[in-house]
């Protein structure tokens, strides 16, 4: 999911960082749109990027006022100013509130309304792309789930002209919808108008759920079984992101690049994929404390510098050894806890995963049903 949006100390000196405009690739970051969704647009300037990613309202909660007159104007302008294509270069993350797999009727509705005001609010806006996550079944049949959020996806179509509404992949945690590539291939199988949706892979979301991404090989074996499932003509965003979690462990815990479990080399391989030139490529990875959104401006020269570079090119090399020391004890503390919690699961081998989810959901007092995991 995205990182809470970060403001640098006050009465630090801020960094102006370099736009490469005609970069091979869309890099981009999840920013704040506080003040007014057109602030969103600054804000990426202000790092360096050539894409956008931002909410389009507060995404905890259910209503908000409608954009004014003034505040479309000032995003339009604002994009025509920076030379940002609104339709290709902006990709706004839906409420996590939204459940269109609930199988609670009115409770389905609640979320299709607010889907469908993010889709309308992303078309007065003139963005062409809206991610979202595909839900929860809260228990239910998966099945049933997945022709639930495609109903749902097909009567918002209706309702609206053009925006594309793109599927995140998930890392699998509970209920939670969308960790295979083949159940967001049989949403899509089941959307009317395919010209109209698509799909955001997540990195640390995809490692979370099993996928190894770390060496070429994993790499090439991921995207032929993308292509095969659901195909590259539905790849409409990427998320970057590190994981502080293990390979498998379900858990959405989002790092820095070069920081965690995928290393440094996953990253590489993305930046010199030519099939994932054209597309946003968006950082959700934790902000600094201190610089605010600095550390990700950093991080997009860094993708940037990537770019052509081989494997065995000595800087990257060092560079990718300097990212794993720093972020060495953060990952030995999850992978301890992914241990821990991993031995009495052995013991219990007759524990089914929606066994495990009832009794965890029984435990908890608030859920927010279409993230993974909370840090």
């Amino acid at each position: 999911m995205p990182p809470r949006a970060n403001k640098a100390a006050i009465g630090a000196t801020k960094r102006i960082f370099h736009r490469e405009t005609d970069a091979k690739y869309l890099l981009g970051a999840h920013v704040s749109a506080s003040g007014g969704v057109y602030n969103a647009i600054q804000n990426s300037v202000d790092i360096g990027a050539n894409a956008v990613g931002c909410f389009l309202k507060n995404q905890r909660r259910w209503e908000s006022a409608p954009y004014s007159e003034d505040d479309i104007k000032k995003f339009h302008h604002e994009c025509s100013t920076h030379n940002y294509n609104s339709r290709t270069d902006v990709l706004p993350h839906g409420s996590y509130l939204i459940n269109l797999a609930n199988p609670n009727k009115e409770a389905r509705t609640k979320s299709l309304n607010a889907f469908i005001d993010d889709l309308k609010r992303c078309e007065l806006l003139g963005v062409g792309l809206y991610n979202f996550h595909p839900g929860s079944s809260l228990g239910s049949d998966l099945k049933e789930s997945l022709t639930r959020i495609a109903e749902a996806i097909n009567e918002a179509i209706n309702q609206t002209t053009f925006v594309k509404v793109v599927l995140e992949n998930m890392a699998g945690h509970g209920n939670i919808i969308g960790s295979k590539l083949e159940e967001l291939a049989e949403v899509i199988e089941q959307v009317k108008n395919k010209d109209r949706v698509g799909v955001c892979i997540d990195t640390c979301h995809t490692f979370a759920a099993g996928y190894d991404i770390r060496t070429e090989d994993k790499f090439v074996e991921f995207w032929n079984d993308f292509d095969t499932t659901i195909g590259y003509k539905y790849l409409s965003g990427i998320h970057l992101n590190d994981s502080k979690a293990p390979l498998g462990s379900n858990r959405d815990l989002h790092q820095n690049i070069g920081l965690g479990f995928l290393g440094l080399e996953s990253f590489r391989l993305i930046m010199n994929k030519s099939e994932l030139q054209n597309i946003p490529l968006i950082l959700e990875t934790p902000p600094d404390p201190k610089r605010g959104d600095e550390n990700r401006a950093e991080e997009i020269e860094l993708l940037t510098w990537l770019t052509g570079r081989s494997a065995d090119d000595e800087q990257v090399i060092s560079k990718s050894i300097e990212l794993q020391e720093r972020g060495a004890e953060e990952r030995k503390k999850h992978q301890d806890q992914f241990d821990k919690k991993n031995k009495p699961a052995k013991a219990k081998a007759g524990t089914t995963k929606t066994q495990t989810s009832l009794k965890t959901t029984r435990k908890r007092k608030k859920e927010v049903v279409t993230s993974d995991e909370e840090e």
